[in-house]
């Protein structure tokens, strides 16, 4: 439901290389955030505290988006308007429409990805701000009690603005499950171990073990649960045989020159994502001095870190074209993002107003974006290891707040080690 009393949404995050707020991939970017840093946190040294302060961006913004009781924010902005025009945020003119779910028009997924960030998020807090930490975290026993109760998908109730940008597809059902499965591990309740156990069946079967992202959370929860028994640890050993390009059942696709490959736009996503997961299970799979038999084929603790340091590498820049898809990273790297802040040109540079359509040059022109994006990563590649560097490409050459998420974790490991 669009909504029409004022409250303060001010801050959190664009989801990409739009004007437009959407509460179900941004939380996602900060549980990934805050997975990261609890993982790998250790190994950022200065980094740490901007790392925190990203998080912290994020959380302000999801503890207001759920602070009228009985409501919940999932969109900032209507998507049509936005894209429909090529404008700096400053000269934003296009309705800013907020859009909530709420018991009637329920939106279970979106709320329970609130519930997973806001309780990972508050367990990096807990040594360092003890009150915000507890805030984070009743906040999100609510907001996981909300998304329960009152169970629906957001694209029955706002589908006609979330879809079709972020539709969820895979149902809201992992989202409940993943929601609980944060809690459980912020709060060690028996009472979220019992929801995981008993609503675990209702995941959809035909997903993949290798489906991780913004939509579909089956192989993270695998992992997340990977210290109780079945059938959490044989489907986390069977992510792993879903994703190694040695495995006689590996279900991705690899580019010529490695890189890990789904179907669909923002390929990056999948592989930061699942190189992530690759990485953090390695650690469970060291401690306890054990393999993984995909078949015949035998993977190793160090075989998952090789995997994921080999995406990462890719990324930055050992790929065929030699090009870095990090912004600003390597001598070689994309110059034409499908970004409005980093394609138009600053305030200071030309402080008249833009308008609608007179972003139009900016985005055609065949000149480089004169706003250095530093660190974000784009869509990527296509199958065969190509890249248009196109704005108009925006498959390809969108950067998003989900494919850099668990590339701070990535980065911190491989920095260190």
């Amino acid at each position: 439901m669009a909504f029409h009393s004022q409250v303060d949404l001010v801050g959190g995050y664009y989801d990409a290389g739009d004007n437009v707020k959407f509460t179900f991939p941004m939380a996602f970017s900060i549980t990934m955030l805050a997975w990261s840093l609890l993982e790998f946190g250790q190994s950022l040294g200065t980094d740490l505290q901007h790392s925190l302060k990203a998080i912290q961006w994020g959380t302000d913004y999801l503890l207001k988006a759920t602070s009228i009781p009985g409501f919940v924010f999932a969109q900032v902005g209507d998507p049509y308007g936005d894209h429909n025009c090529w404008e700096r945020p400053e000269d934003m003119d296009t309705p800013r429409t907020p859009y909530a779910v709420s018991k009637e028009f329920p939106g279970s997924e979106v709320s329970a990805e609130i519930a997973a960030a806001l309780a990972a998020s508050s367990m990096v807090f807990r040594p360092i701000n003890r009150g915000y930490s507890a805030r984070l975290l009743k906040r999100a026993r609510m907001v996981f009690e909300f998304a329960d109760k009152y169970r629906g998908s957001y694209n029955d109730s706002l589908g006609q603005w979330a879809c079709p940008f972020y539709c969820d597809y895979s149902g809201y059902q992992d989202e409940l499950v993943w929601g609980a499965a944060w809690l459980l591990r912020a709060t060690k309740a028996p009472y979220y171990r019992n929801y995981v156990l008993a609503n675990i069946q209702n995941l959809d079967k035909s997903s993949s073990f290798a489906e991780f992202g913004w939509d579909t959370k089956h192989a993270g929860i695998n992992l997340i649960m990977s210290q109780t028994p079945e059938p959490f640890i044989t489907n986390a050993d069977k992510f792993v045989c879903s994703v190694l390009p040695e495995s006689p059942t590996v279900s991705v696709s690899y580019s010529p020159g490695g890189l890990l490959i789904k179907p669909g736009g923002s390929n990056l996503q999948h592989a930061t994502a699942l190189s992530f997961l690759l990485l953090v299970y390695s650690r469970p799979l060291s401690k306890d001095s054990r393999v993984i038999h995909c078949g015949n084929v035998v993977a190793t603790p160090a075989r998952l870190i090789q995997v994921a340091r080999s995406q990462v590498d890719y990324i930055l820049g050992s790929n065929p074209l030699n090009m870095s898809y990090m912004v600003g990273y390597g001598k070689k790297f994309p110059e034409r993002i499908h970004h409005r802040g980093s394609s138009l040109p600053s305030i200071t540079q030309h402080p008249q107003h833009i308008d609608c359509t007179g972003g139009a040059t900016y985005f055609y022109t065949n000149n480089p974006n004169p706003n250095l994006l530093t660190g974000a990563v784009v869509g990527g590649p296509d199958i065969k290891d190509s890249y248009a560097d196109s704005r108009a490409d925006f498959a390809h050459s969108e950067p998003t707040t989900y494919i850099n998420a668990p590339l701070v974790g990535l980065l911190a490991y491989f920095k260190s080690h």
